[in-house]
């Protein structure tokens, strides 16, 4: 065994994080448009040569919004599965049932404070972003697979959680301090999040034979696929959105040349991020060598 979680153990450390909205996007609370909002290791947007220093600002602050409402659209689908997942243990364990119920409870705790975060930023900023969905068909899509499958594309996006806030975020003293405490506030819980994932994987990947594991890892390949295509959505809907912001409407070399750079950017935040993180490819390991060899073929080109 590469770790030593239990729901026990994160019940009580989630209690120990638990925080309220109000306390995290309190009335009043103000985004500082003067700053930028993502670490540039994520949002890549000093790379958009083509872009002068105030553009390439606000590109970082439509990021952060598509970071943040990116993330809310996710938990959309991650609540209804732990959920499901939670149902068959209630004769069970008491402990696992407390944590995963609690789990569901902090992911709808996290939508709402994107909900309140996006109209905050969409009444400041002036101009509309637009962000994939709806969130209702992205969640029918990823839930029609494999509950392994789905496991592990959460497990990888809780991984990447993790790496985003302590690599990129946490020491980044440039961000805006309202973003940047919104982004501590989610790691807080989602580092439990990732434990108890971990759990449920394990769960799921119980008396599977190789073929059934080897079946779930496709099918999480198959989501990864899905969420790509999204993503050059995304970065299309980011330059039309810094357009709008700036008035200025970029050569279409140039509109082309940012798009690709920065749907590379968006791989590398949701995709290349966590397929790489060391806790998601120790999973991999635990479940199948060859599954985890696989991955690592594929993950340069979403780095």
């Amino acid at each position: 065994m590469f770790h030593n979680y239990n729901f026990s153990d994160v019940l009580a450390s989630s209690a120990r994080a638990a925080w309220q909205i109000e306390d995290v996007l309190p009335e009043g609370a103000a985004l500082d448009f003067a700053k930028t909002f993502m670490p540039d290791s994520l949002a890549r947007t000093d790379g958009a040569a083509m872009l002068s220093p105030d553009e390439r600002r606000t590109l970082n602050q439509i990021r952060g919004h598509e970071y943040l409402s990116i993330f809310g659209v996710v938990e959309e689908f991650i609540l209804p599965f732990v959920l499901d997942h939670a149902r068959p243990q209630l004769n069970g364990d008491d402990d696992r049932v407390r944590a995963l119920l609690n789990f569901a409870s902090e992911e709808a705790k996290h939508i709402h404070l994107f909900k309140k975060f996006h109209a905050l930023f969409t009444e400041s900023f002036g101009t509309p972003c637009a962000v994939i969905g709806p969130p209702e068909a992205i969640a029918a899509e990823v839930l029609r697979h494999d509950p392994l499958s789905v496991a592990l594309l959460i497990l990888h996006i809780e991984w990447m959680t993790q790496l985003h806030y302590v690599e990129s975020v946490r020491d980044d003293a440039a961000l805006d301090p309202l973003f940047k405490s919104l982004l501590k506030h989610h790691w807080m819980e989602e580092a439990q999040h990732a434990k108890l994932d971990t759990l449920v994987v394990e769960m799921l990947a119980e008396g599977r034979d190789e073929a059934g594991i080897a079946s779930a890892i496709d099918g999480y390949l198959e989501l990864g696929m899905f969420i790509d295509n999204g993503l050059k959505a995304q970065s299309d809907m980011n330059v039309a959105a810094l357009e709008a912001a700036t008035g200025r409407t970029l050569p279409q070399d140039q509109r082309a040349a940012l798009g690709t750079q920065q749907h590379q950017a968006l791989r590398w935040t949701y995709i290349g991020s966590g397929m790489t993180h060391p806790n998601f490819v120790e999973t991999l390991t635990a479940l199948s060598p060859a599954g985890r060899d696989r991955i690592a073929t594929l993950a340069p080109g979403f780095c």
